[in-house]
């Protein structure tokens, strides 16, 4: 299937990543992971999102979400993102793909987040990311990083 022309810019996002990553946060303790992201095309002007991660040590599942990638207006992409913690995310872009948050809603049983940063790198088959966040009464910080590498 071609991709829809208005995807252009987000293209080289398109297959299956696998790699390993880091996070932490003042509320948990520090951790390491491995995770597979999927950015597919389904012919319409989006790229759908899936993302699953396990622990690195003892292969547990860890975190899950989904969501869409799409273009917006003056030339800003999208991200809506929701997880099964009861978070759901919506992400803007106004440069390359560095994701601030435009607004987060949370179901009530949620963990409170109030601000999200995802700065994603993209260097041929290489997606590397970090992902800073403002949440349970802490301020913004970093929460996680990653290299993942595309399946060929």
């Amino acid at each position: 299937m071609e991709l829809h022309p208005a995807l252009d810019a987000l293209s080289g996002l398109v297959g299956t990543w696998r790699g390993r990553g880091h996070g932490e946060y003042p509320s948990i303790e520090a951790f390491t992971y491995l995770e597979e992201v999927t950015f597919r095309h389904v012919g319409k002007p989006f790229l759908a999102y899936t993302q699953t991660t396990r622990h690195a040590e003892t292969d547990s599942p860890l975190h899950a979400e989904s969501g869409y990638v799409r273009p917006g207006a003056d030339g800003r992409t999208e991200w809506v993102i929701a997880q099964p913690t009861g978070i759901v995310e919506v992400l803007v872009a106004e440069r390359e793909l560095d994701f601030h948050s435009a607004s987060i809603t949370l179901a009530p049983s949620a963990k409170s987040v109030t601000q999200v940063r995802r700065a994603l790198v993209l260097d041929g088959d290489t997606l590397s990311y970090e992902v800073h966040m403002a949440a349970v009464g802490e301020p913004m910080q970093w929460h996680l990083s990653a290299r993942l590498h595309r399946d060929t």
